[in-house]
Parts: C-alpha cells; structure tokens; sequence
C-alpha cells in the first residue's frame, strides 16, 4: 500500500524547501497532498506557485501516514490565518509518532507554536535555536537531526541530507 504524505504550507513558503521533498517523495512511490489554510494557487518566496489540495479544515490526520513542514515566512502568516488548524495537524502526527520532517526556522517554529519540541533533539536554521530551547528542545547545529519520529534540517543546502533520512524513515 502506498504511504500517504501530508505537505503543509503558508503564503510565501521557501520553494526550494517544498519542491525538493515534494518531488523527490513522488519520484520514491509515495502519495502527496499539500494543505494550507486554503485552497488554491499559493505563491513562494521566490515566485514558484503550487496548487494546494486541500485545505487544513479538509484534513483528516489518519488518512496520512508522514507530515512535512517547509521552511519559508509561513510559520508567521500560518499563526495568523489557520493557528488551531496547523496545531491540531502537527500534535496529531507528534502525538502518534508518524515520522514528521521540519526544516529551517520555519518548521521547528510550528512544533514550537504546537508544543511539540519539549525533549528532542533538532537542528534549525540557527536564528530559532534560543526559541527551540526556550519550548524545552535540545538545539545542535547539524545538517541533519533524526530523534525518534521526527527529521530536521537547517537550511536549503541540507536538503539532500534531511530528505534522504526522512525517506529512509518512511521506508522502514
């Protein structure tokens, strides 16, 4: 059975932290959405637009099996228009420990806003580690960290590293 991953999103995501994983996880086999606080076309940072799926009110949690949360200025325009959405999304995956995968400050700041880094060890774009310590994360500056269910990265370059690991979790 193919594994089912959920992508979520916000205005102004990094594209190079949502196209990577989105199509190196569709060229392994596996089934992805994309959720946001709404549907339709959203724009990157840098321009690149998406079609979004569904919308974070449309999710169903048990019908995923794995969550990635991009980088970019979403977490901040995510806070402001689909905070609870978001949050019960990310406690679900956290509290059932299906493999989750965050990357640069972004991603670690919706664990954070979800309560969900206390006793991990994760990495970060290194502006947030004071916020990942300060929510009871333990903070390393690697390209990659895998603790328990969950892979993080700091920025685009580690990429490769980060989607490799969190596509090894999910095959095994």
């Amino acid at each position: 059975m193919t594994k089912r991953v959920l992508i979520i999103i916000g205005p102004d995501f990094e594209d190079l932290e949502l196209f990577y994983p989105l199509y190196r996880l569709k060229e392994a086999g596996f089934e992805v959405t994309i959720a946001a606080p709404w549907k339709g076309k959203l724009s990157g940072k840098h321009g690149y637009t998406v079609e979004v799926n569904k919308s974070f009110e449309e999710i169903n949690s048990d019908e995923y099996d794995a969550l990635v949360i991009p980088g970019g200025r979403e977490p901040e325009r995510i806070r402001v228009f689909a905070r609870e959405q978001a949050v019960r999304i990310i406690q679900h995956f956290m509290d059932k420990r299906k493999p989750v995968a965050a990357i640069c400050h972004d991603g670690p700041q919706l664990l954070i806003s979800a309560e969900r880094v206390r006793g991990y060890k994760l990495t970060s774009y290194p502006g947030t580690s004071d916020d990942i310590r300060a929510a009871g994360g333990i903070w390393v500056n690697d390209p990659v960290v895998v603790d328990k269910n969950l892979v993080t990265a700091r920025i685009p370059d580690d990429l490769p590293y980060w989607t490799k690991e969190f596509i090894k979790m999910l095959l095994s």
